[in-house]
């Protein structure tokens, strides 16, 4: 029988960036369950590239993974973010220090060796009605894989254990994930006459300028559970113009926000398309438009619940809040109760220091183990 080191270092060497099909991953792991006497129930679609992926809902024995309604699931995606070229050992696992390191060590293939472990380890005949072990494609780009699965209404889950690096931690709460396009148009000219263009760097710096005042309000608002506990904006890129001697005639920019549990996803793009209108109605030369991306909800289960009070006494750990989107926010609005758990730190997640502590990993096995045996 495999360990989790072994399955990780497999899993690790198995590419799964989102632009490639999941394939390869899912087939490793369907091939683990079904050592176990699992069934798997694949669920292929092509993403907007043609690329195919795949979802996988997988039953212990005696079960049908075809049953919507049912009681616990565990959750983990099979995409990571690309790694950097000069990342010479991305793919090639390195044990050093007591820690595994390697492209999705922590985030999240390492809870998902740590599910496959657990499953190999236990009798066929010892696990709860109502139990599913879920893959999904794309989280990285959206949660689309998720999003697939409540739209399809492929599952209906009582009770949700979704895999995130959170040190083991139960996290109880996390906040949302949203995202828009901002387009600032103007009107070229020579950088010699200004006056015969509008410049649209000029207009969307002055947007920008609002909407950082608009933030700094929001932080005002405080969710105790969080760090920082507010609901925070962030503009990650932005790009415009055509050349150093003309007025810019475009300017465009992503803009980011993660709100706090129980604030509406479209809260802030509300307030900023009420900017927007402001900065029309005293200047006929200013036009933006905003194109929603992604509006994702926070989410928060009950301190009492009994989900999170076994998690915090399986693995001796208080419940937290995550500051990270997750799936999660995909199936908050139909599942009664949702934690956020899995081994490794999520601060060295997406760059050349992921890993994850093998002792870690051990101690994962047996949470898992047990949470899955609650019934």
């Amino acid at each position: 029988m495999r360990g989790v080191v072994e399955i990780l270092s497999d899993l690790i060497r198995i590419p799964s960036n989102s632009a490639v099909s999941n394939r390869p991953l899912v087939e490793y792991a369907t091939a683990v369950l079904q050592r176990a006497g699992w069934s798997a129930r694949p669920l292929p679609y092509l993403d907007s590239a043609g690329v195919e992926k795949i979802n996988l809902i997988a039953a212990p024995p005696g079960q049908n993974a075809a049953d919507r309604d049912v009681n616990l699931v565990f959750m983990c995606h099979t995409d990571t973010v690309p790694y950097a070229t000069e990342w010479n050992e991305a793919l090639e696992p390195i044990l050093r220090d007591g820690n595994l390191h390697g492209c999705g060590a922590c985030d999240v293939k390492g809870f998902l060796a740590c599910l496959l472990t657990a499953i190999s380890r236990s009798a066929s005949d010892e696990w709860p009605d109502g139990l599913r072990l879920v893959l999904t494609a794309d989280e990285e780009i959206g949660c689309i894989g998720a999003s697939r699965l409540v739209s399809d209404s492929a599952l209906r889950p009582r009770r949700m254990v979704i895999g995130e690096p959170t040190s083991l931690h139960p996290a109880r709460a996390g906040k949302g994930y949203c995202l828009a396009e901002v387009t600032v148009f103007g009107k070229e000219a020579h950088s010699a006459h200004p006056g015969q263009g509008v410049s649209a760097i000029y207009n969307a710096a002055r947007l920008i300028t609002a909407i950082e005042e608009f933030a700094a309000k929001l932080a005002l608002e405080k969710h105790s559970f969080f760090d920082p506990g507010f609901t925070t904006i962030n503009i990650g890129t932005i790009e415009g113009g055509t050349a150093k001697n003309i007025v810019a005639g475009l300017c465009r920019f992503q803009l980011e926000w993660r709100p706090i549990p129980g604030e509406q996803a479209n809260r802030v793009l509300q307030s900023v398309s009420a900017i927007v209108e402001r900065l029309q109605s005293v200047d006929a030369a200013f036009h933006a438009e905003i194109k929603p991306l992604r509006q994702q909800v926070g989410f928060e289960t009950s301190a009492g619940s009994a989900l999170v009070q076994s998690a915090e006494a399986l693995t001796g750990r208080q419940a937290i809040s995550i500051p990270f989107g997750s799936e999660a926010s995909i199936f908050a609005p139909i599942a009664d109760e949702i934690i956020v758990i899995g081994p490794g730190d999520m601060r060295t997640a997406h760059s050349s220091r992921e890993c994850v502590a093998v002792a870690e990993l051990d101690e994962a096995v047996a949470c898992l183990s047990a949470l899955m045996k609650t019934g």
